[in-house]
């Protein structure tokens, strides 16, 4: 069986975790990001996620788990 080509889905930012695909982050509009994450999370449901209120989340989206 041939490896898994994983790749990842763009930067991070360090600040509220949101996975963004420009320069800067949409919700924070902070340029602190970072290629170096795990761990994909995507919060549909906000308001209703024990998930997304753990980790401070109040929009819809795409978010890193963890970020270096």
């Amino acid at each position: 069986m041939p490896p898994m080509n994983k790749k990842k889905q763009g930067k991070v930012c360090r600040d509220c975790h949101r996975v963004v695909e420009g320069e800067n982050c949409v919700i924070c509009g902070t340029t602190n990001l970072s290629d170096d994450w795990s761990g994909y999370l995507v919060i549909i449901d906000p308001e209703n996620s024990d998930v997304a209120k753990r980790m401070n989340i109040k929009l819809p989206g795409r978010y890193a788990l963890k970020v270096r």
